[in-house]
């Protein structure tokens, strides 16, 4: 696992398993809030990050219930101990083990998949508008059910999760170009996640951490132009 800071002179870290799945690790005051929890058996180098950085992890927020988000929730927390687990009241259903897909009424008559689950309970329910230390609870669905983003308004950076992705350029999720078909594949309601990255941009915002590529400078220019794409490629 590669860790390096989101930024130059940032003490959030962006921890990258495999060169493409990433999770970060955020400061407050007493210690870091861990955003995703990366695949299974990753709980050793995302602690090894910590403990070099020399903050405990006080808390997990998790964007949504894919397994490459959730997968080290329960290793973790076996090291922990008490810890913090933060998310969406949607994505609890998904996010028990064994996961409960069933569809809520208005939600797309598609088949929630890839929702392994965990023991661990999650502790704490998110949702828009939420202040979490310095980040502000975002609700970003489409991807998966209960999708959150995560605003640092310390320094503006958008962590988030599946919402966006960073793999060649900034690409709103379900609607990238067919090199990145694997991606679109995982997307659930591509309609309501381009919703979704439309209303990203009643925020200010000046970089985009995502749960897969490089971390992406740009802010709302840059998601305009990610929006103007993936329009194109509804469209077509």
């Amino acid at each position: 696992m590669k860790t390096t800071p989101i930024a130059a002179g940032s003490s959030s870290l962006k921890l990258t398993r495999f060169g493409l799945i990433n999770c970060y690790l955020v400061p407050e005051a007493d210690g870091f809030t861990l955003i995703d929890a990366a695949l299974p058996r990753c709980e050793g180098w995302i602690l090894a990050a910590a403990a070099k950085a020399g903050l405990p992890i006080r808390r997990i927020l998790l964007t949504h219930a894919h397994p490459d988000h959730v997968g080290s929730v329960d290793a973790l927390v076996t090291k922990l101990g008490v810890v913090e687990i933060a998310a969406s009241k949607r994505s609890v259903p998904l996010m028990r083990s064994p996961a409960d897909t069933s569809l809520r009424p208005g939600e797309l008559n598609k088949p929630l998949k890839n929702t392994p689950g965990f023991e661990a309970k999650v502790t704490r329910l998110l949702a828009e508008g939420d202040l979490c230390g310095s980040l502000r609870v975002i609700e970003t669905p489409g991807h998966l059910a209960g999708h959150l983003s995560f605003l640092d308004e310390r320094d503006g950076t958008l962590y988030a999760g599946d919402a966006v992705i960073g793999l060649g350029g900034l690409r709103v999720a379900g609607h990238a170009p067919w090199y990145l078909a694997a991606t679109n594949a995982f997307t659930w309601d591509k309609k309501l996640s381009l919703a979704s990255a439309q209303g990203l941009l009643r925020y200010d915002m000046s970089r985009f951490a995502t749960g897969h590529g490089p971390v992406r400078e740009g802010g709302l220019s840059l998601l305009r132009s990610a929006l103007k794409d993936a329009k194109a490629r509804a469209r077509s």
